[in-house]
């Protein structure tokens, strides 16, 4: 079985959020179970195409609206990814150091179509085409009804849904761009007066997943206006939970740690990653360190991180570690917080996140919405406790310790629900020996790929 994946994100090569650590680490465990998987993606300006050898493998043109545009497919040479990776180079539209833009309607369209006209010329095809949230939601469409692409159609198409809050909307306008199909078939476009990409794959592909059982349920109540959709496409919705790719994110051979430690010296090793963490930042070793890593935006609940920093740093003897950035109102009013028992590195630093899921003793994960979280996974492989909305994949991964789980729950989104469960937590960690045995169990929690791969290979064998 050949799966070919299609997304506009991958880890390592061009990362926004969870969708390129997804599917760079999907398709590595599919091939390590037997499977044949591997990557197409747009060919971006950045670090990781100009420090890495391609070779030409083909090359042509696509109209667009008009437009002739030059692609050429392009293959990592050496690779080291676990997966064939594939690039689609259009340089007036997808080279570039930014992944997403305003102009991301004609940047996506014209690779997806780009994609689809190279497997017009490939002898063996992919069984199944997986597609990745809205940038390749036009894919499942464009097989079923574009003249074009007849050939393909029987080839099916899976979706995942990533994040349903971003759908890929553009105007009929725009419609002339997407390869000629019968006119009479434009209500598998259309959702809500515009061509909307997403409800469009959701439409057409024959299987659509979403990244943990809860949000599959929950996008059945509060799904950017797609609701009604999903629950009358239901029959074919799955919810498959992320994993972690457990070779990168495993303090026993992570070499931005500190001090790297398995489950056996767990005490010693978060310890060393704590004491570099309190030096860097200039915080007290011997008080429980809380740290958030991620964007500061309203999904993450970050809009009212201020109001409970401050007040739990008054309540309790803590500290707070914040890495992230986003929203620069936000960025501003943390920036007010007294330094005394709080700092923060506005951005995002790779090593940093990995010594903070090994030195901290708590993470924050406040969600309004979080389709499956990855973070939360992370801190349990390095011994951290997870403090956590019980939404989405929230809700699937942690257990509170009132009910013999091993992590903080709360139950909705404020500023003294957030801050009751930090003095929870707090009063957890004063209980040391109770709170050191935790931290070893939750390492022994298995979140890798492992399971997770083998349930997609059993839902693509289910479409054969």
């Amino acid at each position: 079985m050949k799966i070919t994946h299609v997304s506009a994100e991958c880890f390592p090569i061009a990362k926004v959020g969870g969708l390129a650590d997804v599917v760079g680490a999907l398709p590595k465990y599919q091939n390590e179970i037997g499977v044949e998987s591997n990557v197409i993606m747009p060919f971006y300006k950045n670090a990781f195409t100009q420090n890495n050898t391609f070779e030409k493998v083909y090359k042509s043109e696509i109209t667009l609206g008009g437009n002739q545009l030059d692609f050429t497919v392009l293959k990592l040479k050496n690779n080291s990814l676990g997966f064939d990776l594939f690039c689609i180079d259009i340089p007036q539209l997808l080279y570039k150091d930014y992944v997403y833009s305003s102009e991301d309607t004609e940047r996506f369209l014209s690779f997806q179509m780009a994609v689809l006209d190279w497997f017009l010329t490939l002898e063996n095809l992919p069984d199944i085409i997986h597609v990745h949230d809205h940038h390749t939601g036009l894919i499942p469409f464009m097989i079923s009804q574009s003249f074009n692409y007849e050939t393909l159609k029987n080839i099916p198409t899976v979706l995942t849904i990533h994040n349903a809050q971003y759908q890929g909307w553009f105007s009929h306008d725009k419609i002339h761009l997407i390869p000629q199909f019968d006119f009479s078939k434009i209500g598998l476009l259309d959702w809500d007066g515009s061509v909307n990409p997403l409800a469009a794959a959701i439409k057409c592909a024959w299987k659509v997943t979403t990244v943990s059982p809860s949000y599959m349920e929950e996008l059945k109540q509060n799904a950017n206006g797609l609701e009604s959709l999903l629950s009358h496409e239901s029959k074919k919705c799955q919810g498959i939970l992320n994993g972690i790719d457990g070779k990168v994110w495993n303090p026993e051979t992570d070499e931005y740690l500190a001090k790297k430690y398995r489950i056996s010296t767990n005490t010693s090793g978060k310890k060393a990653n704590k004491k570099w963490l309190c030096k860097e930042f200039h915080l007290d070793i011997k008080k429980p360190l809380f740290a958030f890593i991620g964007r500061l935006v309203g999904e993450k609940g970050a809009d009212l991180f201020p109001a409970i920093f401050q007040k739990a740093l008054q309540e309790n003897t803590i500290s707070i570690l914040l890495l992230g950035s986003g929203n620069i109102e936000i960025e501003e009013k943390l920036a007010s917080i007294p330094k005394e028992n709080f700092n923060a590195f506005i951005g995002y630093d790779e090593k940093l996140a990995h010594i903070i899921y090994a030195g901290a003793d708590f993470i924050l994960m406040p969600s309004r919405v979080e389709p499956c979280g990855l973070n939360q996974m992370y801190a349990l492989r390095y011994g951290t406790v997870p403090i956590v909305n019980a939404i989405g994949g929230l809700k699937d991964t942690i257990i509170d310790i009132e009910n013999n789980g091993f992590g903080i729950c709360h139950h909705g989104i404020s500023v003294e629900k957030v801050t009751q469960a930090i003095a929870k937590a707090t009063t957890f960690y004063s209980n040391k020996k109770e709170f050191a045995r935790n931290s070893k169990k939750i390492m022994s929690i298995d979140h890798s790929w492992n399971t997770s791969a083998q349930e997609y290979v059993n839902l693509y064998k289910s479409l054969n």
